[in-house]
């Protein structure tokens, strides 16, 4: 039986579909949640619905103040990071003819750098402790790449590496470090696509639909919990059948 109580874990990212769909799900499991975002009206919706969750704003592109962050959330917490979910992640698509050199860093610099950052400062934090587990919330298309969207597929392929590398660095200090690689799933975006398209996209899935939020929540449930203690260096792929690593 999963247990989370006692297991205190930062969310970035919290106010999007995923992001709340991962809330809502290890919160259930009782876990000590601290939830960042830059919505003021939607982490103060999370603060009014569970009241035992701790929100934070922070952008994390201010990359001077990510080792401050830490170091507060680390303190809440009581000095102790058991799970970092790096969910936070931004799009600004182009053909590679057309992008300028600021659409490809804002996203190489919030998806790649901002959670390299994010995940130096936290490992500090858990070797202190000996423990932790790090989740990284990459994408399909880092794996199959996309058109228009060279900067994000190179971000989130550059997160699968850095983990690879994590693994193998902090593995012998009992930190793990995985991806988790959504396909298409539901989401407000996905729903402003248009309908026969959409069927396009469904037949190249072979469960023939688009996954749920709740579908990359339960894996992230099973990596936050001792079930997956003896898991790391790995990429588990949630897009229905979409893509075989």
């Amino acid at each position: 039986m999963i247990d989370l109580k006692n297991l205190n874990v930062i969310l970035t990212g919290a106010t999007g579909g995923i992001g709340g769909a991962i809330l809502h799900k290890l919160y259930n499991y009782d876990a000590k949640i601290i939830a960042t975002g830059t919505n003021d009206q939607k982490l103060n919706n999370i603060q009014e619905r569970y009241k035992k969750i701790i929100t934070k704003k922070f952008d994390i592109s201010a990359h001077s103040q990510i080792e401050k962050f830490i170091d507060e959330c680390s303190e809440i917490l009581g000095n102790k990071i058991d799970v970092l979910i790096n969910n936070a992640g931004v799009t600004q698509d182009n053909l590679t003819i057309r992008m300028k050199k600021d659409e490809w860093d804002k996203v190489i610099n919030l998806n790649l750098t901002s959670n390299f950052l994010i995940t130096k400062s936290t490992i500090k934090k858990m070797l202190k402790n000996k423990s932790g587990k790090i989740i990284n919330i990459t994408s399909v298309v880092g794996h199959t790449g996309n058109l228009g969207q060279a900067n994000y597929a190179a971000s989130k392929a550059g997160l699968v590496g850095m983990s690879k590398s994590l693994a193998l660095e902090y593995g012998k200090k009992n930190i793990k470090v995985n991806c988790i690689s959504p396909g298409f799933i539901k989401s407000e975006m996905t729903d402003k696509i248009n309908e026969n398209f959409k069927g396009v996209l469904e037949g190249k899935i072979s469960l023939g639909r688009f996954g749920m939020p709740e579908d990359v929540a339960n894996v992230v449930l099973f990596l936050s919990s001792d079930l997956s203690d003896y898991i790391t260096g790995e990429t588990i792929h949630v897009n229905g059948g979409m893509y075989f690593s």
